[in-house]
């Protein structure tokens, strides 16, 4: 019969490509992994890897299983986490992971209302791209993702949606734009926007957020995060479009940038996701119930 260890060896051997660092991962010597990973292919009747001195290239359906072989290792992972929680009386460990983009502004007013619903609930917090947050996810390494879609998640994955997050224009205080009331989409055709570099999942909403204009990118810069964003805006560089959440944490506050309403834009919607197979849903949805009160309580204390 095949065993969780085998498909550990798998999984290890398809993420580093390497024995070594595989049986590491592993916590194995390498002759162990290596055994391990011909009986595998021995009782399946397939070959997982080629291997050669100097390299390791997985089969395409080595790379096939390995895929399975993660999805069922944390099913694993989720039952024996069931069976810890009842052992330990109540007793909780929570890995969520959240894109740059919403962690940031929620978590600082999240955090408060979490430890005082889940007094016993220890909360780790990874921040990191999308794709990375979702392949913890299905992993294991990760209990629960803060997201922003429409993003595509793999049939593994349940989402529930927390809040829209609109958009507003940022322009420096003398731009032509800055003294409407309001932007359209037409307003901002062939004016290049300044941007988060590829891979956020904001760079790719916000040239999507008026889908009947082609927005474009201003292909001169790309930043990291939102605050290098505003100061390239405050510096007079260019515009660029602000998730409300992040304005009404005080993203802005303290710098010298014309904020305008966009109210045609299509906004984003942030979303808490975690793995179909879980047991500890009902507490996702508990959590996603503090995030919205925490999201809640922004926009009423930005309106003050």
């Amino acid at each position: 019969m095949t065993t969780v260890r085998q498909l550990r060896f798998l999984a290890a051997l398809a993420d580093t490509q390497n024995f070594s660092r595989a049986a590491e991962a592993c916590h194995v010597t390498q002759p162990t992994l290596s055994s391990g990973l011909k009986e595998l292919e021995a009782r399946l009747g397939v070959q997982v890897a080629e291997r050669s001195k100097h390299s390791v290239l997985m089969t395409p359906v080595g790379i096939e299983l390995a895929e399975r072989a993660r999805d069922i290792l944390a099913r694993v992972q989720d039952f024996e986490d069931r069976a810890a929680r009842e052992a330990t009386a109540g007793a909780t460990q929570l890995r969520l992971g959240s894109i740059p983009t919403v962690g940031p502004f929620l978590m600082p007013r999240a955090m408060p209302l979490l430890r005082a619903a889940f007094p016993e609930m220890a909360l780790y917090l990874r921040e990191e791209l999308t794709d990375s947050l979702i392949a913890g996810l299905v992993s294991g390494r990760l209990d629960l993702i803060l997201i922003a879609r429409p993003y595509d998640l793999p049939p593994q994955v349940v989402s529930e949606e927390l809040f829209s997050d609109g958009y507003r224009l940022a322009t420096p205080m003398t731009h032509p734009l800055a003294n409407q009331e309001t932007v359209s989409g037409e307003d901002l055709a062939e004016r290049p926007l300044l941007l988060l570099e590829r891979g956020h999942c904001l760079q790719r909403h916000a040239l999507s957020s008026f889908p009947a204009v082609r927005l474009d990118e201003d292909q001169s810069f790309a930043a990291t995060s939102l605050p290098t964003l505003i100061a390239m805006v405050e510096e007079g560089l260019g515009i660029t479009l602000l998730p409300q959440l992040a304005l009404d944490a005080g993203a802005t506050r303290g710098h010298q940038v014309q904020l305008t309403d966009l109210p045609q834009a299509c906004p984003r919607q942030v979303g808490l996701a975690w793995r179909r197979s879980s047991a500890q849903a009902g507490l996702f949805r508990a959590v996603a119930r503090e995030l919205r009160r925490a999201r809640q309580g922004l926009e009423d204390a930005a309106t003050v």
